[in-house]
């Protein structure tokens, strides 16, 4: 089994099913794009080059969805967060019922057109 497979396997719910979920929906929007085991956490590369990230915070209770151009993102500013980071901007999940489909598709086809 791959390192990515085992993280998200070993996750407990709800993070498992809201990384499973984010990425089914990364990987329609991107069929291109590739899942690789990075920095410890699973890292979708898209045209070679980082995309995004799925960091579970099991301290604080959410997944942290990092897109890795985030600060050039012009849209949903109010909803992506940054926590004095550089330049990545995340949308953060407490449940699998809090993913807004329409927003995630959103922040991704932005952030698509930056590569």
């Amino acid at each position: 089994m791959k390192p990515t497979e085992e993280f998200i396997l070993r996750q407990p719910q709800p993070y498992q099913a809201m990384i499973l979920h984010v990425l089914a929906v990364v990987e329609q929007e991107l069929p291109q794009s590739e899942l690789l085991f990075k920095w410890g956490i699973p890292y979708v590369y898209f045209k070679n080059k980082p995309f995004c990230y799925f960091a579970p915070n099991h301290k604080k209770g959410f997944l942290d969805v990092g897109f890795a151009k985030g600060f050039e993102l012009k849209r949903n500013q109010e909803v992506l967060v940054d926590e004095k980071r550089n330049t990545v901007k995340s949308l953060r999940y407490f449940s699998i019922e809090t993913i807004d489909h329409t927003l995630l598709i959103d922040v991704i086809s932005e952030a698509k057109l930056r590569y």
